[in-house]
């Protein structure tokens, strides 16, 4: 043990950042919001410890166990004074109709009700300019046209804080708005209009401005490419996903390729690893140039460059940003004389992304990038490295070449599978059967024709240049097509799979790390660690779901979800059936009348059934719930009531007022009766649950 510590010895320092980590997701999953001072007095306490570590010789298990500490302090601090810094104004629940009126700041990634747009609003009827969101994104009516980013409109619309956790303990989007500043969702009830307003500030027209031209550049790429290989090649270059057919994006989940679209650190290392490659054999062909610089070096620099403006290009989302930090850490250790590809590399991008964003440590996409990319980086470490023959014919060299391709193609599509395995259950709870299969097919086509291609599109499209690459990025597109089609139609092509209970995710990743940052046979410790999300034993999936405002309710009937309302907050009941491995039924409106007489606005069981007795009315009418609601109270062991109304003498009522309190629930029978788990109970009080939970 003593021999396998020794070696450890200079590699402690790849776990700062995972101390850091930890002390950032401590902060985020506090129930309630603390007082700016404990921020300061972390820091305080962080810097005592450095302090001692420095002027005192401790030994090197004090040492790291300090260092470590004051790594986990700052990281609690970093996220607090990060809250700080982004909090903004947050729309109030239930406000009703309001007339908007705003700047396009940019058309958002559509969503299930459709196109969206992201508002910088200039006034909104009703709130006081102290009380107007920063940023809100709209959704607009189907027929509607799209306005460009940096024109200024009108519209009237409902309006609401951003929408809490479909289902207690499952994954909070209202959180990733307040850090985004978003500060209201809504939709749209009337068509868009254009409308006069002064100029705005600079630095929100400079931002319009860049997403003008990465609009403009996206149409202009549609309109060459077509709809159907367009729409990809657009999202890939600029970020937006509004011209993507739904049924691609369908199947590219089914096949385990939907990365693709999302502009993350596949396409900054293949833009960046590109340019790279061909400005080093640029220099290496000038002989001048050649014998007087250096060519790794101006490489390096001139990636750097396109990775930044690859960055802006793309609109800078999250991911993006995450993985331009990434690059630029390779690059810059290139220039510094260091390994460009390395743990050490690895790790100071990872603190540097968390400093600057300590949220991202709960979202899915920081998650599974670094996973994969730290065991990537741990499987070239462990890669065997032959002794290269002398003279050895070229037939024999380009069979050994494609075959440690195709052995290095595998082992890291593998072991990338691996890493990303546990978060793809435990967030999205599908799995892609022949998603390993599908990304080998696909690797080399986006690697060597796809993005390049399009990357060199992208540049000469606005010279009007653009055609042939674009036409060969189009082949490469139509080709991944083709696969995702052929993989999602195969028979369990995807597997739903139920959420574990939340600590193992934690667990998972502290396994997958042990694995990767851990040398020697104690590595294998963290296996069974790294397992957890895949073999712990899954909770019994709850009997019914209320959504977060009463306005719709599903109950469970063996492995499937019946929905009361198919046709209001499907994507809320279809992420907690998931979540909970349950199917919803295509035909879900049959499914629903053979236990359920259900009109528009309510649902009560009828008599005989096997299911649980759950009936809803599902409007605040107060006509409706007087006419119906005594009724329900003697059929029912449940009453679920969207408005106010007094309690059944024997069934559990649940009304308006719960729900305000306690946002989604899951509703399990017991013997005892009926147990009911509220979302925000989980959640806590924080600055993104909205005005009650504003904290220190």
């Amino acid at each position: 043990m003593a021999d396998q510590a020794l070696v450890q010895s200079d590699r402690w320092t790849l776990w700062a950042p995972v101390a850091f980590g930890i002390g950032a997701a401590l902060y985020l999953s506090l129930p309630a919001e603390p007082l700016v001072a404990v921020a300061f007095a972390a820091l305080a306490t962080a810097g005592a410890l450095v302090l001692a570590v420095g002027r005192w010789s401790l030994g090197k298990p004090l040492t790291i166990a300090f260092t470590l500490t004051a790594f986990v302090l700052a990281g609690f601090a970093a996220g607090k004074l990060r809250t700080q810094s982004v909090r903004a104004p947050i729309a109030p629940a239930g406000g009703g109709v309001r007339a908007i009126e705003g700047f396009v700041v940019d058309v958002a990634s559509p969503g299930q009700g459709g196109p969206r747009l992201l508002l910088a609003p200039i006034q909104i009827s009703g709130l006081s300019p102290e009380e107007t969101p920063i940023r809100v994104r709209v959704t607009l009516q189907d027929d509607d046209v799209l306005p460009a980013p940096g024109t200024a409109i009108t519209l009237r619309g409902m309006l609401n804080a951003p929408p809490p956790p479909a289902s207690p303990g499952s994954y909070d989007f209202a959180r990733d708005a307040f850090f985004d500043g978003i500060g209201g969702v809504g939709f749209a009830l009337t068509p868009v209009r254009e409308a006069k307003a002064e100029p705005p500030p600079w630095g929100l027209g400079l931002e319009m401005k860049v997403n003008v031209a990465r609009w403009a550049l996206a149409k202009q790429i549609v309109d060459e490419m077509g709809a159907e290989s367009g729409g990809l090649a657009a999202a890939m270059v600029t970020g937006h996903e509004a011209f993507v057919p739904k049924e691609q994006v369908e199947a590219l989940r089914a096949s385990g390729l939907a990365h693709i679209v999302s502009i993350s650190g596949l396409h900054m290392a293949i833009v960046g690893g590109f340019t790279f490659a061909l400005v080093r054999l640029g220099v290496a062909a000038w002989p001048w140039a050649a014998l007087r610089v250096s060519s790794k070096k101006v490489a390096a620099l001139v990636g750097l460059a396109a990775v930044c403006g690859y960055l802006v290009l793309s609109g800078a989302p999250s991911p993006a940003e995450r993985a331009a930090i990434t690059a630029g850490a390779a690059f810059f250790a290139i220039l510094v004389d260091r390994r460009a590809i390395s743990l050490h590399t690895l790790a100071i991008a990872a603190l540097a992304i968390m400093i600057f964003q300590p949220e991202a440590v709960t979202e899915p996409g920081f998650q599974m990038s670094f996973a994969a990319t730290t065991a990537l980086v741990a499987l070239a470490e462990a890669w065997p490295r032959p002794a290269k023959e002398i003279n050895t014919p070229w037939p024999i060299r380009i069979v050994q070449g494609v075959g440690v391709w195709m052995a290095a193609s595998i082992g890291a599509s593998f072991v990338a599978g691996l890493a990303t395995g546990p978060f793809a259950m435990q967030h999205f709870n599908r799995v892609a059967t022949f998603g390993l299969a599908a990304n080998l097919l696909v690797a080399p086509i986006s690697s060597f024709l796809m993005m390049p291609a399009l990357a060199i599109g992208a540049v000469l499209a606005p010279l009007g240049l653009g055609g042939v690459p674009l036409s060969a990025a189009g082949v490469a597109i139509d080709t991944m097509n083709s696969i995702a089609l052929a993989v999602a139609g195969l028979p369990n092509s995807q597997l739903i799979v139920p959420s574990a209970p939340g600590w193992t995710l934690a667990a998972s990743f502290i396994g997958i790390l042990w694995l990767c940052l851990w040398t020697g046979p104690l590595r294998w410790l963290g296996l069974p660690l790294a397992l957890s999300v895949a073999l712990y034993p899954r909770p019994p999936a709850p009997d019914a779901w209320i959504a977060a405002d009463g306005s719709t309710v599903a109950v469970r009937d063996g492995g499937d979800a019946i929905l009361f309302r198919p046709d209001a907050k499907l994507f809320a009941a279809e992420l907690w059936a998931r979540r909970r491995g349950l199917s919803v039924p295509e035909d879900g409106l049959a499914v629903r009348e053979v236990s359920y007489d259900c009109d528009r606005w309510s649902c009560t069981p009828r008599a005989g059934v096997t299911v649980p007795r759950v009936a809803a009315i599902m409007t605040r009418r107060a006509s409706t719930i007087e006419r119906k609601l005594p009724l329900f109270c003697e059929w029912a062991e449940v009453v679920v009531v969207r408005g106010e109304a007094p309690p059944c003498p024997k069934a559990l009522t649940l009304t308006q007022a719960d729900f305000a309190r306690g946002g989604s629930a899951e509703l399990y029978r017991t013997d005892a009766g009926w147990r009911v788990v509220w979302a925000q109970d989980l959640r806590g009080q924080r600055p993104w649950t909205g005005p009650s939970g504003s904290g220190g």
